[in-house]
């Protein structure tokens, strides 16, 4: 029985969009399609005209491609890091993508097949996506101060066009030696961008001839805002404080959260742990009792272990969204948000939730913690985490100018 709640429309682009995943756009049949969303025929032609007006309607309004866009406008303020934020573009792009490679392979494979009228309109479809992309790449290269040899519009251009290449290839061949896997793939393309169509200013480059990296700009967190955080959270809940903790006592990113199980944490008298799975790489990541000068619990007894010990459902994820179910991205960003509501940074930003692995990861540096150690932990070349150490030394000159200060001559 069809659903009361969604319309008629709703439900045929959704049955389509399963149909055409499974067995592409030539294997489906307006049939299928109709009886799978419970409507007739007729009513398919009647929003739609034809199959392929109903392909460009998947494409342009199913939530699959529609979130890519919106999550691209919610993070394009501040990216934080320019290598992070491109990557995270690309590999939630290829996300999309892989959710559906029959519909990609039929897309591609079929286009000649398809009513010049609708190949328009997809075509028209591409170019506004496009747009989306470029306002977001031209926020990240002003935020971030870099040069480009090329217009936002043409960048973006050739970013999709090679995660659409990518994606073609891996859907339709096997055994080919062009890259290494999905991880090897995105920091070249990422390298590529970064080394070759941009590249940081001028001033940036006098400046810091020696430290120039793909992560331009580092923005730690005051400890006093730190801890205000840390108070929000602990308001908005039991699930709400551990999320916080491991935000900024293990220095994870919200995706690596979301893929955390509840049995990737190990712990003792002695320390504890969480193991964090990536493609071609496992590492483990120590989780803090101390944070900016506060202690959080102990080893055995701290935000995350209570939440984990108040637990009675059966789930493997770590943390779960209202509905019982895997905590998703957005789902932590908008707790994020919630915590963070009337703050504003030094610098008169409201904190982005990168931040929080900016402030753990400068906190490791300025307690000893060598760079070589921290691209063990973090996964990163040590290139990568050298705006990190200088920053790490710029704050260490500032304590010891402050402690100077409160000596007598």
């Amino acid at each position: 029985m069809a659903s009361p709640t969604h319309s008629a429309r709703q439900r045929l682009i959704q049955a389509a969009l399963e149909l055409f995943t499974a067995q592409g756009v030539s294997g489906t049949t307006t049939r299928q399609i109709a009886e799978k969303a419970e409507v007739n025929e007729v009513t398919l032609f009647r929003h739609f005209g034809n199959k392929h007006g109903l392909l460009l309607a998947v494409l342009e309004e199913s939530a699959v491609f529609k979130n890519l866009g919106e999550s691209l406008v919610r993070r394009a303020s501040p990216p934080g890091s320019v290598y992070q934020a491109l990557k995270d573009y690309a590999s939630e792009n290829l996300l999309a993508l892989e959710r559906v490679p029959e519909l990609v392979r039929s897309v591609v494979g079929e286009a000649d097949q398809y009513p010049a009228e609708n190949r328009r309109a997809l075509g028209k479809g591409l170019t506004e996506a496009n747009r989306y992309v470029a306002q977001y790449l031209a926020t990240v290269i002003e935020q971030g101060h870099l040069n480009t040899y090329l217009p936002a519009e043409k960048l973006a251009s050739m970013l999709n066009g090679m995660l659409l290449g990518y994606a073609v290839i891996e859907f339709t061949s096997e055994f080919h030696e062009l890259w290494d896997d999905r991880d090897d793939f995105l920091e070249t393309l990422v390298e590529l961008f970064l080394r070759g169509a941009m590249s940081p200013s001028p001033d940036l480059a006098i400046n810091n001839p020696t430290e120039i990296s793909v992560t331009i700009e580092v923005a730690d967190l005051p400890a006093s805002l730190v801890h205000e955080i840390f108070r929000q959270a602990r308001k908005a809940g039991i699930q709400d404080y551990a999320l916080a903790y491991v935000l900024f006592g293990a220095g994870l990113s919200a995706k690596e959260i979301v893929n955390l199980q509840r049995s990737h944490q190990i712990y003792d008298d002695q320390g504890h742990f969480l193991q964090i799975t990536t493609p071609g790489l496992v590492r483990q990541v120590p989780v803090n009792q101390w944070i900016m000068g506060k202690h959080y619990g102990s080893y055995t007894n701290n935000p995350l272990i209570k939440w984990l010990k108040s637990r009675k459902d059966s789930q493997t994820a770590m943390f779960l969204n209202n509905l019982g179910e895997p905590i998703s991205d957005a789902e932590i960003h908008n707790s994020w948000q919630t915590w963070i509501q009337g703050m504003l940074t030094p610098q008169g930003h409201p904190p982005a939730i990168a931040q929080a692995q900016h402030t753990w990861r400068v906190e490791m540096l300025m307690r000893g913690m060598t760079l070589e150690n921290l691209s063990i932990l973090t996964g990163c070349d040590r290139t990568q985490l050298q705006p990190y150490a200088r920053r790490s030394r710029e704050k260490a000159a500032l304590e010891q100018a402050t402690r100077l200060d409160h000596k007598p001559i």
